[in-house]
């Protein structure tokens, strides 16, 4: 089967967690502040703090803002289900902004319709949580605009996006790397093996601002600190090398993910420029066909994580079903990324109904992800054109 992702795993990153191995530490030791200097100066952060997972990340950064109970955080439903559960492990509720038809990102438009309702009922978020759906950025700038307009904080979900890049004025001199942090509080990465670069499992918040840093850095790990500043005073008889000062959880990255990380971050603009050859050929290849193919934005640099096609089987005579199958018979393994995120059942328990997010709706009964890694051959591109062809033949 050609999967959908694929990581690529060199030598030198398979030396580099060996040396790893050979020392003393194992886990978190120099490697990961090594790794978390590394993602900060290219994302031009002030700080980043690294975890085991990028839905670790996501919980301890809507901790960080006090999200909790009483508390709303909207995000986009076209999105994994970890961008709303993270409000969810901090007791506050979820709800959804619909999708823009061509970016597939949260639409600022929805979003501002809907906060300006909120602001009339009282019921305006304390979070809202862009997601930048394939790698595509979002409007930040129009959402940054808008936090300050209506008082909500904001969490980028950019788990499909380190490499990515956007200009406020959509001047080519103005493009500045997602995880900068200029249009929001934090942004997070996930480093899963199918996303642009891997650590096998692994996620970082990034963020601008110290207390925020700290904060993500207490939470990380048991909310323990050895900082004498920090600490309650003790009897001079007794021992205190670290207290915790509030409830944190073991979301600590290992030395070996770090080293991996390190390593990968080395070819993580080889890794993009990469997809985007493949996303070309796609494009070429398949622009007679009646799909509809990704749009991107010239105000954005795309990392080009996923490559969701969309067929309509009443202008192409083809469902998303008969398409499924027939790929998957090419030995093809397609997936689709996302289901809304409220109609799984835990979100319908809550009330949420079929069509609430009319786009979000149209884009799931459509969409599929088609093969997209740096290391996909011409020849399996190749393969995955001819059965699309030959399904539409």
């Amino acid at each position: 089967m050609i999967p959908y992702g694929r990581q690529s795993i060199s030598q030198a990153d398979i030396d580099t967690v060996v040396e790893v191995l050979r020392s003393d530490f194992l886990t978190q030791g120099p490697w990961v502040a090594r790794f978390e200097k590394r993602v900060a100066e290219a994302c031009a952060a002030q700080y980043a703090v690294g975890v085991n997972s990028a839905t670790s990340a996501l919980h301890i950064a809507c901790m960080a803002l006090d999200l909790g109970p009483g508390d709303w955080l909207w995000t986009s439903p076209t999105t994994f289900v970890a961008s709303a559960n993270s409000a969810r492990f901090c007791g506050a509720e979820v709800d959804f902004v619909d999708i823009d038809p061509r970016t597939y990102n949260m639409c600022p438009d929805a979003l501002e319709e809907k906060l300006a309702f909120a602001a009339k009922n009282g019921s305006l978020p304390k979070v809202v949580m862009p997601v930048h759906l394939c790698g595509q950025p979002c409007d930040m700038a129009r959402i940054g605009a808008l936090s300050k307009q209506y008082g909500f904080k904001v969490i980028e979900d950019a788990s499909h996006a380190i490499g990515a890049s956007y200009s406020a004025d959509g001047k080519e001199d103005t493009f500045e790397p997602v995880g900068n942090c200029r249009y929001s509080d934090i942004t997070v990465f996930s480093f899963h093996p199918v996303k642009i670069i891997t650590t096998a499992e692994g996620g970082m918040a990034l963020t601008n601002d110290a207390l925020l840093a700290n904060r993500l850095q207490r939470l990380r790990s048991h909310g323990i600190t050895s900082d004498p500043a920090e600490m309650q005073p003790r009897p001079a008889d007794e021992i205190w090398n670290y207290q915790q000062i509030r409830l944190g959880y073991n979301y600590r990255m290992t030395d070996l993910q770090a080293a991996l990380g390190v390593s990968q971050m080395e070819r993580l603009s080889a890794f993009v420029e990469q997809r985007h050859r493949v996303a070309h050929r796609y494009d070429t290849a398949l622009a007679d066909l009646p799909l509809q193919l990704p749009w991107q934005s010239p105000s954005s640099y795309s990392s080009y994580h996923l490559y969701p096609i969309r067929v309509n089987a009443q202008t192409g005579g083809v469902s998303q079903r008969q398409l499924y199958d027939s790929l998957q018979a090419g030995k093809i393994n397609v997936n689709l990324h996302y289901i809304p995120v409220y109609r799984h059942p835990y979100y319908e328990a809550m009330g949420f109904k079929r069509g609430y997010c009319p786009q979000a709706e149209a884009y799931y009964k459509e969409a599929l992800s088609i093969p997209m890694y740096p290391t996909l051959s011409d020849a399996e591109q190749d393969h995955v054109i001819e059965v699309l062809r030959r399904a539409f033949a």
